[in-house]
């Protein structure tokens, strides 16, 4: 591994930055052979992007220690020695514990993070002057054992259909795995337990019409060959890989944002670190004009009453969540006491 360092001039909204990137020539995908440098040139390629769909909001950073097969931990608080242009923004977690979380403004703060070691940046539905309430309707569709990429494609067609109805504009992206990311803007007016709420009134009216490829089961074993409708990614402090954030996976790829009429000929092997720079320059960002109309959460949050009125109460947490009002047993169906 080189000790050398290169420095790189970003650019941005106060004039060019000077980013000091050590090791440049470290190797970040074995299999790709794709370098520390190369993730810094990346991300300046698509630094504009990168901010509008992921700035001025709280972030983790997934940092590895060597390469992407390496150990993996994730970032919250700027470190000692963060350069003056970064900032954070206190935040309090589902445990009511209140701390500083990372904010990236322009595109050196994304470099800056990459000369840190990071390769995925995990943003927060809502944003850094109101971190409590989110302006981002988000749902994770995760294709189960015997399911794949094309199964949620084709329930994410069905899904902007349902946001449709209830008032929501649908901006689909891939996850960079073989899962589909749905988004929508909304109005920052809900806490993140009503966001939550939205989210399993959506889940469960998909559900109901695709009962047989969908599932909002919670525990694995109950899911079948099915796409999981992830509702738990809607909680607080609970994030997705953010718009043009790499992953850590053989091909270098890239969770990308598309149109939707790209979407049943889209294969995610064809977004990486080393194609989505060429494709933002020809085809334009699909997400550019995402927050223009945010809707709001009326329709949903009166369908999540509606299935309160019939029996459909609330669905379990992840288990690092403090017990919750209406929560059923948060125990794996299989080892329940049975009556």
């Amino acid at each position: 591994m080189a000790s050398d360092a290169v420095t790189i001039q970003v650019p941005g909204p106060h004039g060019d930055r000077d980013i000091r990137v050590s090791s440049p020539s470290r190797v970040l995908w074995p299999e790709q052979g794709i370098t520390k440098l190369q993730l810094a040139e990346y991300m300046i390629a698509v630094g504009d992007a990168f901010v509008l769909a992921n700035g001025h909001r709280p972030v983790s950073l997934q940092r590895f220690s060597a390469d992407i097969d390496g150990e993996a931990f994730f970032s919250k608080n700027p470190p000692k020695g963060a350069p003056d242009f970064i900032r954070s923004v206190p935040v309090v977690y589902p445990s009511g514990r209140s701390h500083a979380q990372l904010v990236i403004d322009e595109p050196a703060a994304a470099v800056w993070a990459v000369q840190m070691n990071t390769i995925t940046f995990h943003p927060w539905a809502s944003r850094a002057e109101d971190t409590d309430n989110p302006d981002q309707f988000r749902i994770d569709l995760d294709p189960q054992p015997e399911t794949d990429f094309r199964d949620a494609v084709r329930i994410a067609v069905e899904l902007r259909a349902v946001m449709a109805e209830a008032g929501l504009t649908a901006f689909i992206k891939t996850s960079g795995g073989r899962g589909v990311h749905v988004f929508a803007p909304i109005e920052p007016v809900h806490e993140f337990l009503e966001v939550r709420h939205a989210v399993i009134a959506a889940a469960r009216e998909l559900e109901r019409r695709m009962p047989t490829e969908v599932t909002t089961s919670w525990w694995k074993e109950e899911r079948g060959a099915k796409v999981f409708v992830d509702y738990n990614q809607a909680n607080r402090d609970r994030t997705m890989a953010g718009a043009y954030s790499a992953r850590p996976l053989a091909l270098a790829p890239v969770s990308t944002p598309l149109e939707w009429s790209e979407l049943s000929d889209a294969d995610p092997r064809d977004f990486t670190v080393l194609t989505v720079p060429g494709r933002l320059q020809s085809v334009g960002d699909p997400w550019e004009h995402f927050a223009d109309d945010p809707g709001d959460l009326s329709t949903l949050l009166q369908w999540w009453e509606r299935d309160l009125g019939n029996g459909l109460g609330e669905l379990p947490f992840p288990p690092d969540f403090p017990k919750m009002p209406g929560e059923p047993p948060r125990v794996q169906p299989s080892r329940a006491k049975k009556p």
